[in-house]
């Protein structure tokens, strides 16, 4: 019983994670304690096995943070090889005098096979390893990870800032959107830390330098002063250990630093190492091809070794003839399709009400450049994106999007796109598919080398730049998306904006189906017993018009239940739901803030305005010149407002609010425009413009 117990306590221990600790007792361990031949031969060959390890691991991540550890692992290793050294001099400094197995039978390989006995090729192979692992892969791997650490974390809040963008454009959610955020700071923890552990790599090449000199000259003295050997054997024994013992320390070194160089190199992108590299290196058969033929004139020159030459020439040009027919052959069309005949017109059809094609809901022509767009055979993500919009879209405004109908215009320029609601096009841009585009969002450092331009959705000022600027873009402060984000951010605007028009009887009866499931009574008083279902559907339209959304059925249903009864204008009923809605209003308009910052009109003005529009239902009757200098003077006060960081709200009369928004919806497109009853009894107004006859007078 006690043993199962202890057995128990170890396990419990070990998964408390004493591993590390242990470990680094061990090392300690190695560095104090002598350790016997036979223990260097397994610890030597355990890492050699690590070394390897390490190795394809890397080879095979498909990118850097799939292998997170290696800073981590790079470091105990090099502790670890450190620790060896440090046991291994102890051994050969006490034992060297007895012959070259003194210190194993690892090390005495690798002094006398490898480098065949001879000290002095064994002394010229270590110095060419030393050199090549500390000059040219350390220096490399350590200078490459410097750069992306300092890239990384200067690009870091321009990748925040795209992760927000894409969020608030419906194209990811919002746990997409933390694993990005985790993975941005994963991806900056991770070349930092690669940054730091490249100085261990390359301070561990100049440990084994130094090692090697301690070595022979302590090695010399031990042999020739204590124990008296000949200069000559000191000289043949012990460099001979040392040399092996350097060896057998700067291969696996050379292998982590070649790790290290392979990690710190690869792109972000998730891919396979060795598919990437034969794709990109052997996927144009012209490589090949002009490769075989100077490599075949070398070998035609007279005194050139013609057959290894003519050799590689000949297995270039194969290559390339493979490769050429493996393309045409992935270019032809199946053989199905050649066989099949042409579908002759019928010229006894008559035509019927499948001729007629309908109207799409919601359309997006692009052209022929913009195919590989929305081809997920091509790594086309912009169905990908409109799914996300939709998604979005469909949460925010409380009903389902329309699936949009794809297809391609040939009246189109190549890269341009149309996007179209009920068959009516609502906006035309362009984009560059094989660039990103940089959009400043007011706050950039500096500029960036590209085509100038603007964004199609919101109109700020961007920069079309080649895919190798993405970084530095963002470290300046842009925020950077690809050609199919562009297109998706436009389509959520548009939809946004005409939102109204998506919502019909067939929507709005979905909802009151959806709401009878948990409040039958209260649909089937308001419908038909109240409000037929087009007064409705026409009530939610001015919601989504205004920019209200209609997420809260219930509390759209109980007002225009309460009202239906005394009268039937949608215009009066909208009134009397946004009233209700009013918190929620006012809560999308300045969140969870207690003060409410508003715009109003001096009662001399408002009283004038109530005047003239006293006995219509939507339309005024006063001078349009007074109604321009009106809306001029609003738009000023809602842009001080958007300068301020603070929303732009005009309070006015609940008579008025409706035709002030219809003024004011197209030429202040950012003014929230409410009425007095609209605000909840919690809210504090405080009052930052005021519009008067005699501002008006004075423009």
């Amino acid at each position: 019983m006690t043993t199962t117990t202890a057995l128990q306590t170890l396990r419990q221990v070990g998964r408390q994670g004493l591993g590390t600790p242990l470990l680094v007792v061990a090392l300690l361990a190695m560095i104090v304690v002598p350790l016997p031949p036979v223990g260097l031969d397994l610890l030597f060959t355990f890492n050699i096995v690590l070394s390897l390890i390490v190795l394809l691991a890397a080879i095979y991540a498909l990118r850097p943070l799939d292998f997170a550890a290696f800073p981590t692992v790079l470091l105990m290793a090099t502790l670890f090889r450190l620790a060896l050294n440090v046991a291994s001099t102890r051994v050969v400094l006490l034992n060297g005098h007895t012959g070259t197995d003194a210190a194993g039978k690892v090390i005495e390989a690798f002094g006398q096979f490898v480098v065949g006995g001879n000290y002095t090729i064994g002394l010229v192979v270590f110095i060419i390893l030393t050199i090549v692992n500390f000059v040219v892969v350390t220096k490399g791997a350590g200078r490459v990870s410097e750069v992306s650490a300092r890239f990384t974390l200067d690009a870091l809040p321009g990748k925040q800032m795209a992760i927000d963008a894409d969020l608030n454009a419906g194209l990811i959610t919002q746990e997409e959107a933390r694993a990005r955020r985790n993975e941005v700071a994963m991806e900056a923890d991770f070349y930092g830390s690669m940054d730091g552990a490249s100085k261990f790599v390359r301070g561990d090449a100049i440990a084994g330098i130094l090692v090697l000199i301690i070595n022979i000259i302590g090695g010399l003295a031990i042999g020739i002063l204590q124990h008296g050997m000949p200069f000559a054997d000191a000289l043949q024994v012990y460099i001979l250990l040392t040399i092996g013992d350097g060896l057998v320390a700067q291969i696996p070194a050379l292998v982590l630093s070649t790790a290290t160089a392979i990690l710190v190199t690869r792109v972000s992108a998730s891919q396979d190492m060795a598919g990437a590299v034969l794709g990109q290196l052997l996927g144009n058969p012209k490589t090949l091809a002009v490769t075989a033929g100077i490599v075949g004139f070398l070998g035609l020159i007279p005194g050139m070794p013609n057959v290894p030459f003519l050799l590689f020439a000949l297995a270039c040009g194969a290559g390339a003839w493979f490769l050429l027919q493996r393309k045409k052959q992935a270019a032809r069309p199946p053989a199905a399709a050649e066989q099949s005949p042409p579908e002759q017109p019928s010229e006894t059809k008559e035509l019927s009400w499948d001729d007629v094609p309908p109207v799409d809901v919601i359309g997006l022509e692009v052209g022929y450049g913009l195919i590989p767009l929305v081809d997920r055979k091509q790594g086309g993500q912009l169905l990908t994106r409109i799914k996300g919009v939709r998604k979005k879209l469909s949460q925010d405004l409380g009903f389902l999007i329309q699936p949009v109908h794809i297809r391609d215009n040939l009246d189109l320029g190549p890269n341009q796109y149309r996007i179209s609601i009920h068959g009516v096009p609502l906006a035309e841009a362009e984009v560059m598919p094989g660039r990103e585009l940089a959009i400043n969002p007011g706050s950039v450092a500096g500029p960036v080398q590209g085509i100038a331009t603007r964004d199609p959705a919101f109109g700020l000022e961007a920069v079309w730049i080649e895919p190798s600027q993405r970084d530095y873009a963002q470290s300046m402060g842009y925020t950077v998306v690809d050609a199919s984000t562009v297109v998706a951010t436009h389509l959520s605007q548009i939809i946004h904006n005409n939102a109204h028009q998506l919502l019909g009887h067939e929507e709005v009866q979905k909802l009151l189906d959806i709401l009878a499931q948990t409040q039958p009574k209260l649909v089937e008083e308001l419908v038909p017993n109240t409000l037929p279902l087009s007064v409705v559907v026409k009530v939610m339209q001015n919601l989504l018009e205004e920019r209200v959304p209609v997420r809260d059925t219930r509390t759209i249903v109980e007002a225009l239940t309460e009202h239906g009864g005394r009268t039937r204008d949608p215009a009066q009923l909208t009134t009397a739901v946004r009233e209700a809605l009013g918190r929620m209003i006012v809560q999308n308009i300045c969140g969870l803030s207690e003060e409410l910052p508003v715009i109003t009109l001096e009662p001399q003005l408002e009283q004038l305005l109530l005047d003239t529009v006293q006995g219509t239902s939507s339309a005024m009757g006063f001078a349009p010149s007074l109604a321009e200098r009106l809306q001029r003077s609003l738009a000023e006060s809602a842009q001080r407002q958007e300068m301020a960081g603070q929303p732009a709200v005009l309070l006015t009369a609940p008579q008025l609010r409706r035709w002030l928004y219809r003024l004011t919806r197209h030429s202040v497109p950012g003014l929230h425009v409410l009425s007095y009853n609209e605000v909840p009894d919690d809210k504090q107004i405080r009052i930052v413009g005021s519009v008067g006859q005699a501002q008006l007078a004075g423009q």
